[in-house]
């Protein structure tokens, strides 16, 4: 048996891509200053941070004094969500978000929800998992300041109507932040296209480093700081910049824009490929849009069987995915996001997401569809589930 990994979890994390790590390398040695002093050293790294700045401010179709280095997409979703809410409190109290979010962006408006007495509505999804714009206007109210809604679902990929919620409150004084960490790299997020006020990414997602992100505030939108500390950022997240990182950030995020149309051309190739294969199976359910999805986002659901053994048994046969629960063992609650697509609790349970990415082929995808089979198979045959419904 070839035992070579066959990694298709590419929305959990890639590998850093070898021309991001040499880009990066000089900023762990030679060019180790810190950005904030002045000396001939410092100014060597000063102008790496500055440059990577310019870059992520390109593709943006932002300015670069738009543009927050972070820790992260984590780090980015709170200091938007928590910054504009907590400016706003005296103009209003009110934040509308969805079901689907990532927890980054979920858990920290029920932290403001609980400790702050702020009134979260979350607007509901199709069967898709697709923001009801409908709801989403209904829920508008004279308090309402933030708007978060994300790009793209990192669970089944399912691309949301950002530009058309943008457009619908134009001139309402409400501010709009997307949480892009799983749209960077595969979508244009030109921020005045999208209409958004706010944006974070993180650099890992697109072949760049752990540990790195950055967030995209419009000049004019008013964000309360939330770490406290120097004044690097334009005072905005205090804390000495990870200038390596920030540096290989920029390299991968140009390089997936300049490379964006053949990358996402492979990954819909291989992501289609999967889905053709996979839903041959019986009783198998592809979740999130069936087209307007992330190119190389192919996610499912198998009936009678849960998602956590499916990964297992791909393990033992070197093949990495993901469930789309968030399930672990000690806990029978399915993804959140499936629940909010209204699919049902037994079925939730048996989900699966793949991912591909550039150093996937047809060769690998096809061990997967021939392999999924059996595995599906076996762990029916041990369900008393499969045998009460035959």
């Amino acid at each position: 048996m070839d035992t070579k990994l066959i990694y298709l979890d590419h929305a959990a994390t890639t590998p850093v891509h070898p021309k991001v790590l040499e880009a990066m390398l000089p900023y762990f040695s030679e060019k180790f200053g810190n950005p904030s002093s002045i000396y001939s050293i410092a100014r060597e790294t000063r102008a790496g941070l500055d440059h990577a700045r310019d870059t992520v401010a390109e593709i943006l179709g932002a300015k670069a004094n738009e543009i927050i280095f972070t820790s992260g997409g984590s780090e980015s979703d709170n200091l938007a969500i928590k910054g504009v809410a907590l400016s706003q409190r005296k103009r209003g109290n009110h934040i509308i978000t969805s079901p689907i979010e990532h927890h980054a962006v979920s858990h920290t408006c029920e932290y403001l929800q609980k400790h702050f007495g702020f009134e979260i509505t979350h607007v509901s999804v199709d069967k898709h998992g697709v923001v009801d714009l409908d709801a989403l206007a209904t829920a508008i109210r004279p308090t309402t300041t933030l708007i978060t809604i994300m790009m793209a679902n990192n669970e089944v990929g399912t691309i949301e109507p950002i530009e058309e919620i943008a457009k619908m409150i134009k001139g309402k004084g409400i501010f709009f932040h997307t949480d892009a960490v799983q749209a960077t790299g595969s979508l244009d997020i030109n921020v005045d296209r999208l209409g958004v006020d706010m944006l974070s990414m993180s650099a890992h997602k697109f072949y760049g480093p752990k540990g790195v992100g950055a967030l995209y505030v419009r000049r004019g939108t008013s964000i309360l700081p939330q770490q406290q500390g120097g004044g690097q950022e334009r005072h905005r997240r205090a804390g000495t910049e990870n200038t390596a990182g920030i540096v290989g950030m920029a390299t991968a995020l140009k390089m997936s824009y300049d490379e964006m149309e053949s990358r996402n051309e492979h990954a819909r190739k291989l992501r289609d490929k999967l889905i053709a294969g996979i839903t041959k199976i019986d009783r198998t359910i592809l979740t999130g849009h069936p087209t307007n999805r992330l190119p190389n986002n192919a996610s499912f659901c198998f009936e009678f069987v849960e998602g956590e053994s499916i990964l297992l048994n791909l393990d033992m046969l070197g093949i990495a995915a993901s469930s789309g629960s968030a399930c672990t063992s000690a806990s029978l609650e399915p993804s959140h996001v499936l629940r909010a697509m209204g699919i049902p609790v037994e079925i939730a349970h048996g989900s699966l997401r793949l991912t591909t990415g550039m150093d996937n082929d047809e060769e690998q995808i096809d061990r997967v569809i021939t392999a999924l089979p059996g595995i599906i198979a076996k762990l029916r045959a041990m369900s008393p589930l499969a045998s009460s419904a035959s």
